[in-house]
């Protein structure tokens, strides 16, 4: 069954305001280290994931293995990244984040959802976060596989 207007309306739509929501969530969250957008994506995939290879890490972020090695290298020199060799292959080496890694993730979602919350409590109604709350279970079955 081929996608209907109504569906590619819907798609644009939700499409552009995922997108500004992004970046207004980045905007309202600092960035004292002046960290890259893919430092910062590399960084919440090392938390999510707790250890990968720099290949995994490039394949995720659609990024070259040089350009991941620039990545690690800056991560590694402000001390938010570990490498560990790997105990079987000595030519492999897994990333972590060191605890200073952690705590600027979780600060940094700590900031965007503090900001994200006062802005519900401040511009919607009830009803319109029951409509959200309900709307979040939707996109949740768009992401589910």
């Amino acid at each position: 069954m081929n996608a209907t207007a109504k569906d590619i309306e819907i798609a644009a739509g939700l499409r552009t305001v995922i997108h500004r929501l992004v970046k207004v969530l980045r905007k309202h969250t600092r960035n004292d280290e002046m960290l890259s957008l893919t430092e910062r994506s590399t960084l919440g995939l090392l938390y999510q994931h707790g250890q990968l290879l720099p290949t995994e890490l490039a394949q995720i972020e659609k990024v070259t293995a040089q350009s991941m090695s620039q990545v690690i290298a800056n991560l590694s020199k402000i001390a938010y990244v570990d490498k560990t060799p790997a105990v079987d292959d000595k030519r492999k080496v897994y990333l972590s984040l060191t605890p200073a890694g952690k705590e600027y993730i979780e600060r940094q979602r700590q900031e965007k959802q503090e900001w994200l919350a006062r802005t519900l409590h401040e511009r919607l109604s009830a009803r319109e976060k029951e409509l959200l709350s309900e709307a979040i279970t939707i996109l949740t079955k768009l992401m589910d596989e």
